[in-house]
């Protein structure tokens, strides 16, 4: 496995992959702080692609100014380990004075999706997101990209810029990884006290509840599952709200409160974020509601 810091040599490392005839080459984005679920991502990638790049860049454009850039967690070692022992190739851990050497007049914005959920609590966020993304596209080049469905809201938006902007590359979504006891796993639960990360359980079991509402046909339109969902999740003390939607998905539109889910022609996405403390957790379910069992 290769470590490489550099936009010049990971551009001369791939070209030599290449030429070697390795196979296509399948991409894992990441911000650092390795998990079970970056675990899963490189594995996807090992299985479609010949050569496996995975990038840790903590990336500045995607953070509020009253968010956790500073604090949020690093320990490179322990990713190299881990990246190593799931079969990356190369890893790339650029500095940010290596992506962004001079101040930034050039972003890439994909409206619309962009405006709900972590889109309207976090203004810029996604604008972060599409323009580092992009970037790291234009260096490594990869045929596939892989990313986790928790953030199911990314992968909309990183499809969509794909989509209008031409890009050759194929955007894998994974599924969400999570605890025994349900827990949808994060960088960074590791914030979280015995007791939040014990309260945070009541993300998972409330869109487990809504699920089996819905079967059981007890929920029907997008305010009783909204309302349901809320209900649950107030039943955790220390849980305050940032939003629990339920809107299409992809597209991200809004669907009519007293309408039957089963009407909305298609999938949805019941979406939570929720903070404990100071950490802010996000989950969600994308369904087709007339057959909520195919829950993914």
């Amino acid at each position: 496995m290769r470590v490489i810091r550099t936009i010049a040599q990971m551009r001369e490392a791939l070209e030599y992959m290449r030429q070697g005839g390795h196979g296509p080459v399948g991409f894992v984005p990441t911000m650092g702080y390795l998990h079970e679920g970056h675990a899963s991502l490189l594995r996807a990638a090992g299985e479609k692609s010949g050569t496996v790049v995975m990038s840790i860049f903590v990336n500045p454009l995607q953070f509020g100014p009253n968010e956790d850039y500073a604090s949020y967690p690093r320990d490179e070692q322990r990713d190299l380990a881990l990246a190593e022992r799931e079969g990356a190739d190369i890893v790339f851990i650029p500095s940010v004075e290596e992506m962004y050497p001079q101040p930034i007049r050039t972003g890439v914005s994909v409206s619309s999706l962009t405006t709900q959920l972590c889109g309207a609590s976090r203004p810029g966020h996604f604008d972060g997101v599409t323009t580092v993304v992009s970037k790291l596209f234009n260096i490594v080049q990869p045929d596939y990209a892989f990313f986790g469905l928790k953030d199911a809201q990314q992968v909309a938006v990183l499809r969509r810029m794909v989509a209008d902007l031409n890009m050759n590359v194929e955007i894998i979504a994974c599924p969400i990884v999570r605890e025994e006891d349900g827990l949808a796993l994060s960088s960074r639960n590791v914030y979280l006290s015995a007791e939040e990360r014990r309260q945070a359980l009541v993300l998972f079991r409330s869109l487990r509840e809504v699920r089996q509402a819905l079967e059981d046909g007890k929920v029907r339109t997008v305010d009783e599952a909204r309302a349901l969902l809320v209900s649950v999740i107030s039943e955790s003390p220390l849980a305050v709200i940032d939003y629990a939607e339920i809107l299409t998905f992809p597209d991200l539109e809004s669907l009519e409160g007293g309408s039957k889910l089963s009407a909305a022609g298609g999938e949805v996405i019941m979406a939570l974020a929720v903070k404990f403390g100071r950490t802010r957790l996000i989950d969600n379910n994308v369904f087709i509601p007339k057959e909520a069992h195919a829950l993914v």
